[in-house]
């Protein structure tokens, strides 16, 4: 594949790519990222992408960034308070060690599978 330069990213009518791309950093206004979005209280809403940013990289695929337009988009469902719950459950069983059952206070590393103090116990009895 031959390399994607800044000046081939920029195809506002959507012939080289099939819809309209731009180079990153340089959206036209009205069109923004689900990040973007996110930031103004906003979501998608199910509306089809309007456009994508393409970032060039050196020996690699490009990034891309879809685009969504501000003016179709809905605003962000408030979290009820049994998702509240399920979170608060879900957080609580990624910080119970299966070992010994004890909240450790942490996120349970998932290369150990258990708390640091079951993990290794000969260096928690050495402090």
């Amino acid at each position: 594949m031959a390399a994607l330069t800044f000046a081939k990213c920029f195809d506002p009518e959507g012939a080289r790519f099939g819809i309209p791309t731009y180079p990153w950093r340089l959206a036209p206004e009205g069109l923004a990222t689900r990040r973007q979005l996110r930031a103004e209280g906003l979501r998608p809403g199910g509306q089809p992408i309007a456009a994508q940013l393409l970032r060039p990289r050196f020996r690699r695929e490009p990034l891309v960034a879809y685009l969504y337009r501000v003016d179709l988009a809905k605003p962000v469902r408030l979290m009820t308070s049994r998702k509240w719950g399920a979170l608060a459950l879900a957080m609580l069983a990624r910080r119970t060690c299966p070992q010994c059952t004890t909240d450790a206070g942490y996120v349970i590393p998932a290369s150990l599978g258990m708390c640091v103090s079951c993990a290794y116990p000969e260096a928690q009895r050495a402090a």
